[in-house]
């Protein structure tokens, strides 16, 4: 059936005014068009803006759209690149325009209006890349290319990711652009060279394609589905984004690979690239973890959203709300991600097609396939008349009856049958969707304390965790539910307790061991639901390493902290009956994660208090380094001899050194070696003594921060040694000397006063504290170190600004402060003590502060650690009381000795403020003013 003859479809505008105003753009027009037009544009500002724009061409273009959309396409690409932006711009709006009349009139379906913008915008992305690359081809910029290179894009190429990718695109689509270059073209020393200019490129294509100019834009570019985009250039070389796929690449990524397509560029070396990701994508074996994770991500997309609670359709997301096409996409691709290792005929990109080719090969029901079909097609449909109606990026349905009025009249429909319609739509999708993901167990289980009615939606979801995957898992964990859920309503917040517990429960790779040691403990799981009720970073850790749990069975969990030296002494022999080095690493991280693990439980318990839980993190990073670093330089020894000279020590610094980390904290180190006149190591593959202790210091920092098989032990920084980051990795005693007495900054001698040796030759060890009681006994007057930490001080404040009121590091008064303090006042005194408390002390003495500015200070402080050491334990961020649920409060007051939030605010504000007085006072202060 032909364009014109459809055009009865088209509902028409109520409004007489619209109508005409519609006709008068085009007085000589057929009746037809001017009826097309009066009732698009009379019904959508989106269409009526295109109208406008576009009266003269549309027209002609109307006779025969095939032949109308083709001169756009080809008029393009004789464009010269000064006219292209504009042009671009143009050719968006005719496109639109004409799928947007062709959609109306019920020409084209869905997937040749959603094919026709793709098409657009392949177009645009490759002609925009090409006049990019070529203008850098054209200056010289991008090594050993020509103008014939120019066609390739210079060996780049854009991934179309997304909707872009299945040729699904919307009319207020965004395009995901994955942005590549294949580095196998250049010479490595041009490499730097030739990515620079792809970068350049890039940017400037996504400008040319995103910017708002006097012609609107082309498209919204997103270049951020790359690997890792907060830290990675906007075009990374294939062999980079390989290495991370393959290293790092994560579920939702593996998904989002069904859809991608290279559509600009390099074509062919945009193919041999997805080629090479196939196993990342498709793995061999059936994978029905992705259920867990596509499932998990529906449900942190609705708390993300807020679009939780019952459906109701004023303002819901026809996208990403209950019974959406987000749900339809995401059910298609978890299929197909499971599957698809194994049957390659499920290795399609576009959801309707995938829904086909898994009923066509048994993978779902036929009846599934077809249902989910027909309401994506009528969602997309509703998303796309909402667009035309408000001009802009919205899936929301309305949410008063009149806008509700002008969508059912643009699609011709009565308003309640529409709004019935629809409803039921997104309730079978919903329900169909629920019952694949969560399946009902289809079994009356006997619950205990029917009086708390707990969320059904989480307890559903429950049997798509991997941890219930296996048989025998799943009926383990029916024998404990019942026990379980009594154990959760008998919390003081159940509801709050059940997603706690989900979350550790989501995050169990397997299930049958852990649920088999609850079975024969109970009393784990009151120990489980008071972790996963205060802390759910804590039970994020214990479901991922869930063997920790042992520990808590073995007897002495409870029992008294041993101390550093009986850590160092247990760990050094659980590494000795290990075979090799790298179970060694790995028996130091599960060992280190048991501990851990048990310094976060007596601290949740009330066991221990903030200060003792932070030296006994330090003690364990002590005994870990003490430990970890003979079995790093025995093997080291192995291929290049015995270190030369004395050998060398590691230096803890900051929190390390003064021996008061917390359940975050990172590890500052410094390596200082004497090779005492030897010039090299003697053994298979000798080195001079220089690299020798650079690289043994590198394999240390390795040993330690290397993601293995068991997870890392700690994160490093070794800014802190002499000249920073531009310095050697591992400094030489005399060097190191030279440097403190002679180029060292006030602030490097301030690191010293809490510097402390960690591990490593003894008679090396004796020398460096030695050196370091000396130089602080001689580091500078009262007026120069007060001063220069009176301008560290404004620095700090200019660089960073407190995240908020909770944020008790940084700002007036608060850690960071008092401690600079508490260490200048060691630096002029001499005071060899590492601690604050004994910092302050030495300020009393000296004059610099009097016993009432030390009180205040140490109460600011102890609140202020407190708080950090209770914050950390919870999440990762800062402290919020509104994100740490009420268990995570009532652990926050009862460390910090509060009845209520209010309270302690207040007192933190208080507190911190004198303090910031008294540093204020005190910065200021002249020799004997005290």
């Amino acid at each position: 059936m032909d364009f014109s003859s459809r055009i009865t479809r088209l509902p028409r505008t109520h409004d007489p005014d619209q109508g005409a105003e519609a006709r008068a753009l085009f007085p000589d027009m057929a009746e037809d068009l001017a009826d097309l037009i009066e009732g698009a544009a009379g019904s959508s500002p989106y269409l009526k803006s295109l109208v406008e724009k576009e009266k003269e061409w549309l027209p002609g273009a109307f006779d025969d759209p095939e032949a109308g959309l083709d001169a756009v396409f080809s008029d393009l690409r004789e464009i010269g690149a000064d006219a292209l932006p504009a042009a671009l711009r143009q050719g968006k709006r005719r496109v639109a325009l004409m799928a947007g009349l062709a959609d109306l009139a019920g020409v084209w379906p869905l997937e040749e209006v959603t094919g026709r913008l793709t098409d657009y915008a392949d177009l645009a992305t490759d002609l925009a890349m090409k006049a990019c690359v070529g203008a850098e081809i054209k200056r010289g910029k991008l090594p050993g290319a020509t103008e014939d290179d120019i066609a390739t894009a210079g060996g780049m190429v854009a991934l179309a990711m997304g909707k872009m990718g299945a040729g699904e695109l919307n009319y207020s689509s965004d395009i995901d652009l994955i942005c590549l270059f294949d580095e196998t073209r250049f010479d490595p020393d041009d490499y730097h060279e030739a990515r620079s200019s792809f970068v350049r490129a890039t940017r400037k294509m996504a400008a040319m394609l995103n910017d708002r100019t006097a012609d609107g834009y082309v498209f919204r570019t997103d270049l951020r589905l790359r690997p890792d985009p907060s830290v990675t250039p906007v075009c990374m070389a294939m062999a980079a984004a390989e290495t991370y796929y393959e290293s790092l690449g994560r579920t939702w990524e593996r998904a989002a690979y069904i859809k991608a397509r290279p559509c600009a560029g390099d074509i062919e070396a945009g193919w041999a690239f997805l080629e090479t990701l196939r196993p990342f994508v498709w793995r061999k074996h059936l994978d029905f973890a992705a259920i867990e994770d596509a499932h998990n991500m529906r449900l942190r997309i609705r708390e993300h959203k807020g679009l939780g609670g019952p459906l109701t359709l004023p303002g819901h997301n026809m996208k990403l709300g209950r019974g959406g096409i987000r749900e339809i996409e995401f059910f298609t691709q978890t299929r197909q991600i499971i599957a698809g290792g194994r049957d390659a005929d499920l290795r399609v990109r576009g959801t309707v097609e995938g829904l086909e080719s898994l009923a066509r090969k048994g993978w779902i029901p036929e009846s599934a396939a077809e249902v989910l079909t027909r309401h994506y097609r009528f969602h997309r449909e509703v998303e796309h008349r909402l667009q035309m109606l408000r001009d802009a990026q919205t899936h929301d349905l309305p949410n008063s009856e009149e806008e509700f009025d002008r969508l059912a009249d643009f699609m011709g429909r009565d308003k309640a049958e529409l709004k019935a319609e629809i409803l039921e739509r997104l309730t079978e999708v919903h329900e169909l969707i629920e019952g694949f993901f969560a399946p009902e167990n289809g079994e009356a289980e006997a619950e205990a304390d029917a009086e708390v009615e707990f969320d059904e939606e989480v307890l559903n979801r429950w049997p798509s965790y991997p941890a219930l995957r296996s048989q025998r898992a799943v009926e383990i964990f029916k024998r404990l539910r019942p026990d379980i859920l009594s154990r959760l309503a008998q919390t003081a917040h159940p509801h709050e307790a059940l997603l706690a517990f989900d979350g550790f429960l989501a995050g169990l790779p397997a299930g049958v061991q852990v649920f088999s040691l609850f079975e024969a403990n109970p009393q784990l799981v009151d120990l489980l639901l008071d972790i996963a009720g205060t802390s759910p970073k804590l039970a994020a850790h214990l479901s991922r390493n869930a063997g920790v749990l042992d520990a808590v069975i073995a007897g002495d969990f409870f029992a008294d902290w041993p101390g550093r030296a009986a850590l160092q002494a247990e760990l050094s022999e659980r590494m000795t009956g290990e075979e090799d080095y790298e179970r060694r690493l790995d028996a130091a991280r599960r060992w280190m994660k048991e501990w851990h693990f048990r310094v976060g439980v007596h601290h949740l318990r009330g066991l221990v208090d903030a200060d003792t839980a932070g030296q006994q993190y330090a003690d364990l990073a002590g005994a870990v380094i003490g430990a970890v670093w003979p079995v790093v330089q025995a093997q080291f020894t192995e291929k290049h001899g015995a270190p030369p000279g004395r050998g060398a020590v590691v230096l803890g610094m900051g929190s390390l050194g003064a021996e008061r980390l917390n359940a975050g904290s990172d590890l500052d180190l410094i390596v200082i070696y004497d090779a005492a006149g030897v010039e090299g190591s003697e053994g298979r593959r000798p080195l001079a003594a220089r690299p020798y202790y650079a690289r043994l210091t590198q394999a240390m920092i390795t040993a330690l921060t290397a993601p293995m098989s068991e997870g890392r032990l700690y994160e490093v920084d070794m800014r802190l040694r002499p000249s920073g980051n531009q310095g050697p990795v591992a400094t030489g005693w005399g060097a190191f000397r030279e440097y403190q007495q002679n180029e060292a900054w006030v602030w490097e001698h301030l690191a010293l006063t809490r510097a402390r040796v960690i591990a490593g030759a003894s008679d090396l060890a004796r020398d460096v504290e030695e050196f370091r009681a000396q130089l602080l006994g001689s580091s500078g007057t009262q007026a120069k170190v007060l001063s220069e930490v009176a301008k560290m001080r404004e620095r700090i404040a200019g660089a960073k600004s407190p995240d908020g009121p909770w944020d008790t590091k940084l700002g007036a008064g608060r850690l960071q402060e008092v401690e600079l303090l508490a260490q200048a006042c060691s630096l002029i005194s001499g005071d060899v003590a590492r601690d604050v408390s004994s910092g302050l002390a030495a300020g009393v003495a000296i004059g610099v502060l009097d016993d009432g500015d030390r009180e205040a200070l140490l109460r600011a402080y102890g609140l202020c650690w407190t708080l950090v050491q209770a914050s950390k334990l919870l999440r990762d961020k800062a402290l919020d009381p509104e994100a740490i649920g009420e268990g995570g409060k009532a652990f926050v007051l009862r460390e910090a000795g509060y009845d209520t939030i209010e309270a302690l605010r207040a007192a933190l504000e208080e507190e911190t403020g004198k303090a910031g007085a008294v540093i204020d006072a005190a910065l200021t202060r002249r020799p004997g003013e005290v």
